[in-house]
């Protein structure tokens, strides 16, 4: 589980979720030779899986921290490069997604309707202008997948999650709530805006 993916995993168990690392799901894509059609079968990775009794969360963490951040266009598959757009095949891709919903539910035993898709960032491209996070939110909450909308948390959110699970009284041996715990204990935790975290990249349209 990569770092970022930490601190998702802590802010998705506050939501009373069991986390589990990476999973791949077999899909099976036809593609058009020349002579015939063919099936192909894919293993498309989700990074985080969340679960509780009535519910399943599958999750595309992308943290991007010091770099440009998540650019909406990618997010959507309607500009960039190929390999840009397919970062995020399980969000825009209609066929993979639905796919990968309902092999999880097959092995998992859940309904469809159980199971919800979430984009968790750690920076947004252009936090300062703030022109692609309001975009990738409006366009997830006309995608229906499944529970419902594609659900997007931002740094604030997980990092709020994570303050609240780090509060507890009760001992984890958590690096990451470890770590909110030292530095609290050092006075070095202080409400600021995480949202432009990186800024010394360059913010672009």
């Amino acid at each position: 589980m990569e770092s970022f993916e930490q601190f998702v995993a802590v802010a998705m168990e506050v939501d009373g979720l069991i986390v589990s690392e990476a999973v791949k799901f077999p899909v099976q894509r036809r593609t058009r030779k020349a002579v015939h059609d063919e099936v192909q079968t894919h293993g498309y990775e989700v990074d985080l899986i969340g679960a509780r009794a009535d519910r399943l969360v599958l999750a595309t963490v992308k943290s991007f921290l010091g770099s440009r951040g998540v650019v909406a266009d990618h997010v959507m598959g309607t500009g960039g490069s190929e390999k840009s757009r397919n970062l995020y095949m399980l969000l825009n891709d209609p066929v993979i997604r639905s796919a990968v919903v309902t092999a999880a539910a097959e092995r998992y035993g859940y309904r469809e309707d159980q199971i919800s898709l979430r984009l968790y960032v750690g920076r947004f491209a252009a936090p300062v202008k703030g022109t692609h996070e309001p975009v990738i939110r409006a366009w997830a909450a006309t995608q229906h997948v499944g529970a419902g909308p594609i659900e997007v948390f931002g740094l604030q959110d997980v990092i709020g999650a994570v303050r609240t699970a780090a509060a507890s009284k009760s001992y984890r041996d958590n690096a990451v709530l470890v770590t909110m715990k030292v530095l609290n204990a050092a006075g070095l935790l202080v409400d600021t805006d995480t949202s432009a975290v990186g800024d010394d990249v360059s913010d672009g349209p």
